[in-house]
């Protein structure tokens, strides 16, 4: 197939995208194998969820679609979360589905504005549980061997000294300098998970996955998103994510299921959103509606198909597995 400079062609080659049709196709098959069903929600969405790092892409709705509301926006899903947690809500036990997913501004070698996100839950299963089905998946479609399980206060205390749980600010920003921070941040010093992101991306990130891959978990209850916190001496938010070589494929929960809770951390969140400038997103939803009816004790994983046939294959950068990227799209 050809290759070359003109924006006719795609970006991988041929045999690339074979492998990414078999990677898939064996996806498909390890959660076939374990019960799980396959379904399909919409990708556009009244709703969305609100997160102050998701830039969801809105979809202005004309009258000649004869809707109700022939003024609103409709969203595209930055993942298909809270249509799959209404169907577990309606009666469903162990689901998948392999879709599209949009968010606005993010294009790059790792990002495209479009991607393919492989998405389950099961129903019963605790956050080790999860972890657990995420370690099979990983040996099953990647044959690098089990994974490496580090707490995300292990990762931190291994690369960058500190424990991130209990640092104070000032120290936590001494140590980001001393890592190469230059100047003043572009962020509110008070902001202690911005100084916690930036060691993350810059000091963490690239060590994780190298021998085998890495699954972090028991994140600070601040960047908890839609995952439990678990109380103790140190509440943590169940939550955890999956590295290899340096490249973050799956983010996981053990899910909330408090409608209460998710209405203060949407509020929360727009409220983070307000500071920066961003658009408010709205805050009452379906999923609130589904959480009361009884929404099960869950835990649920979202993976990026384009990074897992990235690092599968060796690539470099996103475009060199996808055929048309949003600069040929």
């Amino acid at each position: 197939m050809p290759n070359g400079q003109s924006d006719l062609f795609p970006t991988a080659d041929w045999d690339t995208l074979c492998r990414r049709a078999a990677l898939t196709a064996r996806l498909r098959q390890f959660f076939d194998q374990r019960g799980f069903l396959e379904v399909e929600t919409p990708l556009l969405s009244h709703d969305t969820v609100v997160d102050l790092h998701l830039e969801p892409i809105q979809v202005p709705v004309t009258a000649a679609w004869n809707v109700a509301d022939p003024d609103r926006c409709l969203f595209l899903q930055t993942s298909p979360e809270f249509s799959m947690k209404r169907l577990l809500a309606a009666g469903a036990t162990a689901i998948y589905q392999i879709t599209r997913a949009f968010r606005a501004g993010e294009f790059g070698p790792h990002h495209n504005p479009e991607f393919t996100i492989v998405e389950w839950y099961r129903v019963g299963d605790s956050m080790h549980a999860g972890i657990q089905l995420l370690d099979d998946l990983v040996q099953a479609i990647l044959d690098r061997g089990s994974v490496e399980r580090l707490t995300y206060a292990q990762a931190f205390q291994r690369w960058v000294g500190v424990d991130p749980h209990a640092c104070p600010i000032p120290r936590i920003a001494e140590v980001a300098h001393c890592q190469g921070l230059q100047a003043e941040p572009p962020w509110n010093p008070d902001d202690r998970d911005a100084w916690l992101d930036w060691l993350l991306v810059t000091c963490v990130e690239p060590n994780l996955g190298r021998s085998r891959p890495t699954i972090l978990f028991d994140y600070p209850v601040s960047q908890a998103a839609l995952a439990r916190v678990r109380d103790g001496d140190v509440p943590v938010a169940e939550r955890f994510e999956l590295y290899v070589d340096g490249v973050e494929l799956a983010n996981g929960y053990h899910e909330l299921t408090d409608p209460d809770e998710l209405v203060r951390r949407t509020r929360a969140a727009n409220a983070q959103r307000r500071e920066r400038g961003r658009p408010l997103l709205p805050d009452q939803n379906r999923l609130v509606a589904a959480m009361r009816h009884g929404l099960p004790a869950c835990t649920g994983v979202a993976l990026v198909l384009d990074r897992l046939v990235m690092v599968a294959t060796g690539a470099a950068e996103l475009k060199s597995v996808m055929a048309f990227p949003f600069d040929r799209a």
